[in-house]
């Protein structure tokens, strides 16, 4: 198979066992625990938010084993994965406990990627790559935050990336104190996966039985954009020209909310005196994963990075210019082990309406469409040629 006809899935989890390990030792959410069901056999149920809906998630095999996530690959045609800590990661725990389990974890997670096989139509290609854990917790320090970078890169060449969520060690990611931590990323030149786990509250979901539903479908991307904002505003990324960061959920609503989040600056002279550029310049700076679930969706924010380049110079890039680059900074992903299909021979949904919703983005090219779905993350991680 031709590397450019090669699916990659870069939004894709596991609980490693020595974390799910962690889980099942605590008697507070986040934790696994053990429950019977009516019919009298014993299931595993993930918590990990304290107001988690329904009694948490049935889990299994599918989130720790190997073997279950390259069935999962097979079944779907996935060739190359670049698998990620589920959140909540290691908020959880003190600095102290977070720096030494960072470090098994991030060696488990090398092991995980190293001892697995190659792609078929390539000798070098593994078919696993990881984003690895920061002990981004309370109380860190900021030296131990830019070591463990630094170690990362160094040690584990199958990691390409970390996964963060958005509180950092407190303050959030705009936090003054996280500079070393940006500035040691931009250096080694791993990739940033932005990732929710907190959403906005539950009281912004009022006191109907939704389930989940609100807390994901909104909760979660409201987050990412918040953050990714921040970040933007406290010019981060104006200091850290290198650093390369990777959005879930399609950026949240950052595409939608773009303009009138530069509208704002505009008419704040103490924030918009902080950047360098037009706030929707950075736009075309980021990633964003194509987990959207539609064709309209990605349309939409493949443009909106495409034209992100062009503000605050006196020429925008043409519509179909501009698609054509906004399309170079997504990525296909499924966010396996979440949401499963109802039942045993169907194959998942979050893979086939991703994959549908590329498809039929009707003003994207073939070639665009052969990125989304692996060249740009080829790319993006440097592996093979791309």
């Amino acid at each position: 198979m031709s590397l450019r006809k090669l699916l990659v899935d870069v939004h894709t989890h596991v609980y490693l066992p020595r974390y799910a390990s962690v889980l099942r030792s605590r008697s507070n959410v986040p934790r696994i625990l053990t429950r019977n069901t009516p019919s009298g056999w014993k299931e595993d149920r993930l918590l990990i938010l304290d107001d988690e809906p329904t009694g948490g998630r049935p889990v299994g095999p599918q989130y720790w084993d190997r073997e279950e996530k390259l069935k999962f690959m097979d079944r779907h045609g996935i060739d190359i994965s670049v698998v990620s800590c589920a959140n909540p990661w290691l908020d959880f725990l003190p600095f102290s406990e977070a720096l030494i389990l960072a470090q098994h974890l991030n060696a488990d997670l090398e092991s995980y990627c190293a001892s697995g096989p190659l792609v078929a139509s390539s000798a070098e290609l593994k078919r696993l790559y990881g984003f690895g854990l920061l002990p981004l917790v309370p109380g860190a320090p900021a030296d131990s935050l830019s070591e463990a970078v630094t170690r990362l890169a160094i040690e584990h060449p199958h990691i390409r990336g970390v996964i963060i969520g958005t509180r950092g060690t407190g303050l959030g990611l705009d936090d003054s104190a996280l500079e070393p931590l940006w500035a040691a990323l931009a250096e080694t030149g791993l990739v940033v996966f932005l990732h929710p786990h907190y959403g906005v509250g539950s009281q912004a979901w009022g006191t109907r039985d939704n389930g989940h539903v609100l807390p994901l479908a909104l909760g979660f991307p409201f987050e990412t954009t918040t953050a990714i904002a921040r970040l933007i505003l406290a010019g981060v990324l104006d200091r850290h020209p290198n650093l390369r960061i990777l959005l879930a959920h399609s950026g949240g609503a950052l595409p939608q909310l773009s303009s009138r989040l530069a509208s704002c600056v505009e008419h704040d002279p103490v924030v918009a005196g902080r950047l360098a550029h037009d706030v929707r310049w950075y736009i075309g700076r980021l990633w964003f994963d194509a987990v959207a679930y539609g064709a309209a969706e990605l349309d939409f924010v493949s443009e909106t990075i495409g034209r992100a380049g062009g503000y605050g110079t006196d020429i925008l890039p043409s519509g179909e210019r501009g698609r054509k680059l906004g399309a170079s900074r997504m990525l296909f992903g499924t966010d396996h082990p979440f949401f499963p299909p109802l039942g045993e021979t169907e194959k998942w949904p979050s893979v086939v309406e991703n994959l549908e919703a590329i498809e039929e983005v009707e003003r994207w090219s073939e070639e665009d469409k052969a990125g989304v779905r692996a060249r740009n993350a080829l790319t993006l991680f440097g592996l093979g040629s791309s």
